[in-house]
This record gives structure tokens, C-alpha cells and sequence, in this order.
């Protein structure tokens, strides 16, 4: 459990996944897998200290099967076991109570109203992108 002063940051892998049209299709497990691995030294890039969550779904799960889910530093890994979007909003209601910054990753604008209405602030994938790139380098 953290405490009010850690953030929370929700991010749609999906929709991260396919702001970037590099073939992620092909592979859905894959390309998931790889933006966890990305992800997985974001805190290093970030204002505040801050949980990530990331919530995968469909095909993408297959990133997380088994022993693999070590690999991914301190996030915490949500399968989705229906809607992606229905479990971040699941997340983000669970988590809302206090006063605890919440940021939601996604540009999808259904989900966006969504956990808005919840309180959650929304940036699209552009902004994680930019940090991912930044560990890169």
C-alpha cells in the first residue's frame, strides 16, 4: 500500500501499444512485453514518486504468462479480464479515495470522461513515449 503523497499513474497499454505504428500488431504479446520492459525504469524520469499500473488485455496478456512477470521492475501488471478500459476505471475507483495524484495514459476519449469524472487527471501517449525515449538515450 502507498501513501497519499505517492502518485498514481494508469497506463492503457493498449492504446500506448498503438500510438506507435511499428508493427505491434503482428505481435500483440510482444509489444506489450517490450513497452513493460520500457516502463519498467520510468520512476527514474518522474517529478514525483509514483506506482505505475498498467492494465493489458486480449492477446497481450500472453506478456505476462509465467515467470516473466519478475522481469518488469516495480510495476504492477493488471490482465484485464474483460474490457481494458472497464479495468482502469476499476483501478482508478479503487484508488481515488485521499488525496492521491492519479494520471491516466490514454487518448482514448470514452475512457478519458471515464476516470475524469472520477477525479483522475488523463495525458495522452505522447507524454510517456517522451519519457521512455528519454531512458533510451
Amino acid at each position: 500500500m502507498t501513501d497519499d503523497r505517492t502518485a498514481l499513474i494508469v497506463v492503457d497499454a493498449a492504446n500506448v501499444v498503438g500510438a506507435r505504428p511499428d508493427g505491434w500488431w503482428r505481435d500483440r504479446a510482444g509489444a506489450a512485453r517490450r513497452l513493460l520492459v520500457q516502463l519498467g525504469a520510468l520512476e527514474r524520469h518522474l517529478a514525483q514518486p509514483s506506482e505505475v499500473v498498467v492494465v493489458i488485455e486480449g492477446a497481450a496478456k500472453a506478456a505476462v504468462a509465467g515467470e516473466q512477470e519478475r522481469e518488469f521492475g516495480g510495476l504492477r501488471v493488471v490482465s484485464a479480464d474483460g474490457s481494458g478500459d472497464d479495468a482502469i476505471v476499476d483501478v482508478v475507483a479503487v484508488e481515488k479515495d485521499g488525496d492521491r495524484p492519479i494520471t491516466v495514459v490514454t487518448a482514448d476519449r470514452g475512457l478519458r470522461a471515464r476516470v475524469e469524472a472520477l477525479g483522475a487527471v488523463t495525458v495522452g501517449p505522447r507524454w510517456l513515449l517522451a519519457l521512455v525515449a528519454a531512458e533510451s538515450r
